[in-house]
């Protein structure tokens, strides 16, 4: 009985530990500065996919060691607003929140404690990752966008590892 529970159980803690050590890699890794490569919409519907930001969108990723996460990110060709409507637009021509962040299962959560929307506010924004190289890239689950009037889509972001 008790080789038959080691038999089990060895295999289980080896790959726990192996589970470990590959977490501990992604923290090590997504911590840094990021600059923004590419953002792609996809409707859920249809599966199209549009470069929503533009061909050379901007912005930034901050991850920090002690578990911060700061995301902004801004439309190719946007002008400076002269009117309460240019504004507005503007708002939708970009995305930012920060938060705390954690990694589990594949999955970067953040705690969303301030954001261009505000009701992402107290949420949490969860986002699938894989890196690619000096690339991390980021999916969304389906979810309503608030710049597209509800519709629901994927948010694919692309980011590039900052060098120093």
């Amino acid at each position: 009985m008790a080789a038959e529970i080691l038999r089990i159980a060895i295999p289980v803690v080896i790959l726990s530990s192996a589970a470990t050590a590959a977490l501990a890699d992604d923290k090590d890794r997504i911590v840094g500065t990021w600059k923004l490569v590419s953002v792609v919409y996809e409707d859920v519907q249809s599966k199209e996919r549009t470069p929503v930001l533009g061909a050379h969108p901007k912005g930034y990723q901050i991850a920090t060691a002690e578990g911060r996460w700061l995301a902004l990110v801004t439309a190719d060709g946007r002008k400076v607003p002269q009117t309460d409507e240019e504004r507005a637009a503007a708002l939708r021509t970009m995305i930012s929140y920060t938060g705390r962040y954690r990694l589990e299962d594949g999955k970067v959560i953040t705690r969303v404690e301030a954001a261009w929307n505000e009701a992402w506010v107290g949420t949490e924004q969860v986002r699938a990752y894989r890196f690619e190289g000096e690339r991390l890239h980021l999916e969304s689950p389906p979810q309503p966008h608030p710049n597209l009037g509800g519709k629901v889509v994927r948010i694919i972001v692309t980011w590039e590892k900052e060098k120093n």
